[in-house]
């Protein structure tokens, strides 16, 4: 078993690992020793953190994980509760993402996760790695002398087995919500290479056949040379549902995406596959986990994405730990995936109210709020948040901390649309009100 089965330390023919890609963008991050603040410490935050209700950005579909059974295993029964459960004590994820084997004999090895979370209320979407043997050519590509791509003749077949696939899960107890041209078209080295063409032309004439949503094109690394011909061509654009991308080694200052804000009226644009900051640390290594906290507020607010999906679900790196409890990680994205539920609308607030402070908040479909509030400062923080409509009584909250996951805390009372919290060192905390 591989630390990624898709993610090997040497690329094939001499392409460079994913490790070496990423570390050469700076996405490993330096550990360095920061010398604590004095005993009990609590610094005023620099500004309010004021929400508003009313202004409405995006909505979102929700958070969730991917399973590959054929790669490390199925998750056990109580892993899925766990995973895919929104009480105490669970991760309320509420996206799944399974594979589309390239073999339909083993179509139905991620069939019990994939019902499982269904019933839980999940959304499952699925991604193929390759097509068919029988569809693709192998070809020369740089020093790559096995490089493979779907043949021209076989799109309209293609197309047609990710139908099938679609029909089987539908046939067996899952509709899936949406499923993928091509899981990182652009970093293929061990699957199925596609041009930003050869993905374009699929896209405006084979993939309106497609009976479910369809999702393009998820670059590895939310690289806009896949993405833009798409946005930039209406037949194309007409065929997807949903713009997708990875985030391995992407910089902030590339989140956002204005020609997607530009051309994108009516599709969606999720996240659907990453780990942060990198999987070689133990999810339980902290305060690195609060990397994950920032990523998820980054991925929300700057990008604008209304999914976010993390790569394997239980994974020493992951957010279940190999012997199923939540790792620091995990309560990190519990954060989000337990108390932001598909159908709310992320809202207006103030993003850094002060230093290595980031909020986001998020509104039902009625009118609870819910806040979520990353301090990665080594000091405890006494924070100010002011909603601009609505009159809540008090707040509910949940912390995390390097001695608590996701730990219910007494409720704050909240007066004149405000109230104040302290947001301890190296923290994160969701406010909901009630």
């Amino acid at each position: 078993m591989t630390e990624r089965q898709n993610e090997p330390e040497r690329g094939r023919g001499g392409s460079p690992s994913r490790r070496t890609v990423l570390a050469a963008v700076g996405a490993l991050p330096i550990l360095t020793a920061v010398a604590p603040p004095a005993a009990g410490a609590v610094r005023a935050a620099a500004a309010t953190a004021v929400i508003d209700p009313s202004a409405r950005r995006q909505t979102i579909r929700g958070f969730g994980g991917m399973t590959h059974t054929a790669w490390i295993g199925d998750l056990t029964a109580a892993q899925r509760d766990t995973a895919f459960g929104a009480g105490e004590g669970q991760l309320g994820l509420s996206l799944l993402r399974i594979p589309v084997p390239e073999d339909r004999a083993a179509w139905n090895r991620d069939l019990a996760t994939a019902k499982r979370a269904a019933q839980l209320g999940a959304a499952v979407i699925a991604s193929p790695w390759n097509p068919p043997a029988r569809m693709v050519e192998t070809f020369v590509r740089g020093s790559q002398t096995d490089a493979r791509r779907l043949r021209y003749d076989m799109y309209g077949a293609y197309a047609q087995h990710l139908n099938d696939f679609t029909t089987y899960m539908r046939d067996n107890g899952v509709n899936l919500y949406g499923i993928s041209v091509q899981n990182e078209p652009d970093y293929a080295h061990d699957w199925t290479w596609w041009t930003p063409a050869e993905m374009l032309r699929f896209l405006r004439e084979n993939a309106g056949s497609i009976g479910t949503r369809v999702i393009a094109p998820e670059s590895f690394q939310y690289l806009k040379n896949m993405s833009d011909p798409i946005l930039n061509d209406p037949v194309a654009l007409a065929n997807v549902d949903i713009v997708g991308a990875h985030l391995y080694g992407t910089s902030f200052s590339n989140f956002p995406y204005p020609l997607f804000k530009q051309k994108g009226a009516g599709k969606e644009l999720w996240m659907t596959e990453v780990y942060h900051p990198n999987s070689s640390d133990s999810a339980d290594l902290w305060p690195q986990a609060l990397d994950v906290g920032e990523h998820m507020h980054r991925a929300m607010v700057d990008a604008e994405f209304q999914a976010y999906i993390w790569w394997y679900i239980r994974r020493g790196y992951g957010p279940l730990r190999e012997d199923g409890r939540i790792s620091k990680r995990g309560a990190c994205m519990a954060h989000f995936a337990r108390f932001v539920r598909p159908g709310y609308v992320r809202i207006d607030a103030t993003p850094r109210p002060a230093t290595d402070v980031y909020v986001s908040a998020y509104r039902s479909t009625g009118s609870t709020v819910a806040v979520v509030a990353v301090n990665k400062s080594a000091s405890a923080v006494s924070q100010q948040f002011t909603l601009t409509s609505g009159s809540p009584s008090r707040v509910s909250s949940w912390l995390t901390d390097a001695s608590r996951s996701v730990a219910p805390q007494a409720a704050t009372g909240v007066s004149n649309g405000s109230f104040t919290a302290t947001l301890p060192a190296r923290s994160v905390t969701t406010f909901v009100t009630g």
